[in-house]
């Protein structure tokens, strides 16, 4: 074999290896085999969780909804709207609500070096403490996206990598309200974890509209399981 063949194989390899955990929002056993939950350990409650936030339209309206159906939720924040939206992102933990972190900027994990995570994630929970006064200790990658090296790093913190087991694809331009509710309750069990969005900073504009319309059909489907709505601090 060619020393470039042979080059070519271990560049194949390493980058293989570098973004292993990329499938694991769509893989449960590769999930599970590197441990990163998706769902509630005990398998009780249903978590609804909204990432990219905070947005000074979308989440005072999230926030609002949240209050009238008496349901506390989980706010994975990215640290530089955390810094455009200071007060918001208190606002959120004023209400009683989890803070969990999405990074510092909203990119791609895999194409981010293993310093240049480590400075995104330092930054992302110094802005998050500065303005919730709260030590968030679970980690969400933007997109849902892991690469080796930044799972390697959110757990050198101590931090607790998770992801989700529904979602509502409440991004996209194209869904309305109730597209957003059925997709994010198809076949929805005790211990699920639902992704939502309560921004539309990286996403289709006023999409969190969608998402506010849609909350109260997605509580309904959880009450009617019989199981609280919980935050993921709720699993330990």
């Amino acid at each position: 074999m060619r020393a470039g063949t042979l080059g070519a194989v271990g560049g194949a390899g390493a980058a293989a290896l570098w973004s292993a955990p990329a499938p694991a929002p769509f893989v449960p056993v590769l999930a599970r085999t590197l441990g990163i939950r998706t769902r509630l350990d005990g398998g009780r409650g249903v978590a609804i969780t909204f990432d990219d936030g905070p947005h000074p339209e979308g989440t005072p309206a999230v926030l609002a909804e949240l209050e009238r159906l008496g349901v506390t939720a989980t706010f994975f924040l990215t640290g530089e709207q955390v810094e455009r939206f200071p007060s918001v992102a208190a606002a959120i933990a004023g209400a009683g609500h989890k803070i969990g972190l999405h990074g510092y900027r909203h990119r791609l994990l895999l194409l981010r070096g293993p310093r240049a995570v480590d400075q995104d994630l330092d930054r992302a929970f110094a802005a998050v403490e500065d303005s919730t006064a709260a030590s968030p200790v679970w980690f969400r990658p933007p997109y849902g996206v892991f690469s080796l090296a930044s799972l390697a790093l959110v757990r050198r913190r101590g931090w607790k990598p998770l992801l989700w087991s529904q979602w509502g694809c409440d991004w996209r331009a194209r869904e309305t309200p109730a597209s957003i509710a059925r997709r994010a309750t198809a076949s929805l069990s005790a211990g699920d974890v639902v992704l939502l969005h309560d921004a539309d900073h990286y996403s289709s504009a006023g999409s969190w509209r969608r998402t506010v319309a849609a909350l109260p059909a997605i509580v309904d489907a959880a009450l009617a399981l019989g199981e609280p709505l919980v935050s993921v601090t709720h699993s330990t």
